[in-house]
């Protein structure tokens, strides 16, 4: 009998049954490395005892309330966003691409209600990605999944990523600009960094600021601790007037953030958005519970692992050509050429690994990744790196 799902993924001949830190293990009790993390998704590693404790906990007490009522889970859940980002409001969704969802509709509501815009406008970057519903699909900088679903959705203009000329070319023949939504590293193309790192959100600062825009961070991927920090535009020192957040928020639980400041802080009424299943007492439990442990140390741990597998990388692959992007534990291993098989490869060896954009090795391990694992990464990588590049220059 055939699958009653349906086929919108092109899935690996693997199935896990349980899972335990940085290591996912198969039906059959094979034991993998798992480099992926659910696509940064469980950063406090599978099976976490707390959050887990956590989740039943709640799940005995209570699940599920309206939004009609109070919900102090939701409360105390935004008090710790905003401690961790110094944003001042959170609406809660269920996933990243609904919390785009939300910056894009607090866009064009900033133009018209603060600009008098009748089709309010938000730049965008070429190789970006924001999610799968129309208007974050429409976001996306990627023909192939937009293919099939057009007419896609008016009120944006797309730019190359790291290029401030571009914006300010496009600031001067549009007069409908309102914002930009931007990821400070792009994630689904392959882990890709502007040439001055974080620098780059600065300069997007002083422009918006200039222009009287909005400046949206889609932190759904480098939140959470990903890069080292809480959120990634803290490397610098700049505050974004609208962040998202999603996958590592709630550690596998679904829930996704919307948090704003300053000239968007007032642009939400009653009414103007919602969701049903937005800030449960169950994924906020998850998610505050997430948060609280983050804190106690992954966040570092990220930053010093980061560092330690960047150049681990670089001893045994620099030399081949091979570079590295990104920071903390999201990384791109960049390949002189396509690698998209060694995705079977590694899995055959006992590792999960992503390729992204044909030549790039997209690395988001657990934040709790120790030395001796990330060590063990490097190695079981870096060989087999070593022998593929090797088998191409004997073609």
């Amino acid at each position: 009998m055939t699958s009653a799902l349906m086929p919108t993924y092109a899935r690996q001949p693997v199935a896990f049954s349980h899972g335990e830190g940085v290591w996912l293990f198969d039906t059959e009790g094979r034991r993998y490395l798992d480099t992926t993390a659910g696509i940064a998704v469980c950063g406090l590693g599978h099976a976490n005892p707390v959050v887990a404790e956590a989740i039943a906990d709640q799940a005995r007490t209570l699940v599920h309330t309206s939004n009609l009522y109070q919900i102090p889970l939701q409360e105390a859940l935004a008090d710790a966003l905003r401690d961790a980002s110094g944003m001042d409001l959170c609406f809660f969704g269920n996933s990243g691409a609904e919390a785009n969802e939300a910056a894009i509709k607090l866009a064009r509501m900033y133009g018209h209600k603060r600009k008098n815009i009748d089709v309010p406008t938000i730049i965008v970057m070429e190789n970006s990605f924001h999610g799968r519903t129309l208007a974050t699909l429409t976001a996306t900088g990627n023909k192939k999944i937009q293919e099939g679903f057009e007419p896609l959705v008016q009120g944006f203009v797309r730019v190359p990523y790291d290029d401030i000329a571009a914006i300010e070319k496009v600031a001067a023949e549009n007069p409908n600009i309102v914002a930009i939504l931007v990821e400070p590293i792009q994630g689904e193309s392959g882990v890709r960094m502007a040439k001055n790192g974080f620098g780059y959100l600065e300069q997007l600062r002083a422009v918006c600021d200039k222009h009287d825009w909005l400046l949206m961070l889609d932190e759904i991927q480098t939140g959470n601790g990903r890069t080292g920090k809480y959120f990634a535009y803290q490397h610098t020192s700049i505050m974004p007037d609208v962040v998202t957040t999603a996958k590592g928020l709630g550690n596998g639980f679904p829930i996704g953030a919307c948090m704003v400041r300053g000239k968007a802080d007032d642009l939400f009424g009653p009414g103007n958005h919602g969701t049903t299943y937005g800030g449960t007492p169950l994924g906020c439990r998850a998610a505050l519970t997430t948060i609280r442990e983050l804190q106690k140390g992954p966040i570092e741990n990220a930053r010093v692992m980061g560092e330690r597998i960047k150049a681990g990388f670089l001893k045994n692959l620099g030399d081949l050509g091979v570079t590295v992007e990104g920071a903390g534990l999201m990384m791109g291993v960049v390949l002189p050429r396509p690698c998209t098989e060694l995705v079977a490869r590694a899995r055959d060896a006992g590792v999960l690994l992503i390729v992204s954009a044909e030549n790039r090795i997209r690395l988001l391990p657990p934040l709790i990744i120790n030395a001796e694992e990330a060590d063990l990464l490097v190695e079981k990588i870096s060989a087999l790196v070593r022998t593929f590049l090797a088998e191409g220059a004997a073609a």
